[in-house]
């Protein structure tokens, strides 16, 4: 069973994120607040951790896991090409609970899965999240519970559904229920691209539209 550390007390927070750090670094899982649901998380780079990370969710590589970033420069690191209309959402939302699939760099040395050379980026707006963000790197993180059953909204509900899966439990209090609003931005550079929202989460359609114009979403 995974360490839990009570982020709330300053002791625990600074033993917890050297012990997340550490078990990053030999890939393992660690599971994190953010400001949506808590998240389960390894290193992007590492692929046996993000394999790790989607057996412990009762996935496949199938399903690629979304990455992590601790800020708006490292979406130039990570993607190909960032269209305008991304740039403005980013602006607009980041840190916070929007997560933007855009065409992945084709020099990166990692393996997410079946990406179909994309991948699903966000900025969080969790402090702790951030810290753990600017230590690591990109982190690969998927809501923090098996397939099938309800997201974790707290750091002890993550440990009692993962168990084992997971080294270290970053618990910094409840969390809401709702996940991040997902769009697929990877095709707006083509003649007919639109930009896709996946899944309406935190932040609104309405809101989406009003940044990028009902024009460039199908």
């Amino acid at each position: 069973m995974g360490v839990l550390s009570d982020c709330s007390v300053a002791t625990e927070l600074l033993t917890g994120m050297r012990l997340a750090r550490a078990a990053i670094g030999r890939g393992e899982l660690v599971v994190v607040p953010t400001d949506t649901v808590y998240g389960l998380a390894a290193d992007a780079f590492q692929p046996e951790a993000v394999r790790r990370l989607v057996e412990a969710k009762g996935r496949t590589l199938a399903a690629p896991p979304p990455v992590l970033v601790p800020g708006i420069p490292t979406l130039d690191a990570l993607a190909e090409h960032v269209p305008d209309e991304v740039r403005a959402l980013v602006a607009e939302f980041w840190p916070g609970p929007l997560t933007v699939i855009v065409a992945a760099r084709s020099s990166l040395e990692w393996d997410l899965g079946e990406t179909r050379g994309t991948v699903a980026l966000r900025m969080p707006d969790d402090r702790i999240a951030l810290e753990l963000l600017s230590e690591t790197g990109p982190l690969a993180v998927s809501s923090a519970n098996r397939t099938g059953e309800p997201p974790a909204r707290t750091g002890a509900a993550a440990l009692e559904a993962l168990g084992d899966a997971v080294a270290v439990v970053l618990d910094d209090g409840a969390r809401g229920e709702l996940a991040s609003t997902i769009v697929d931005a990877s095709s707006l550079d083509l003649p007919e691209g639109r930009l896709r929202i996946l899944r309406e989460g935190v932040v609104p359609r309405d809101a989406i539209v009003a940044i990028v114009g009902a024009d460039r979403c199908a």
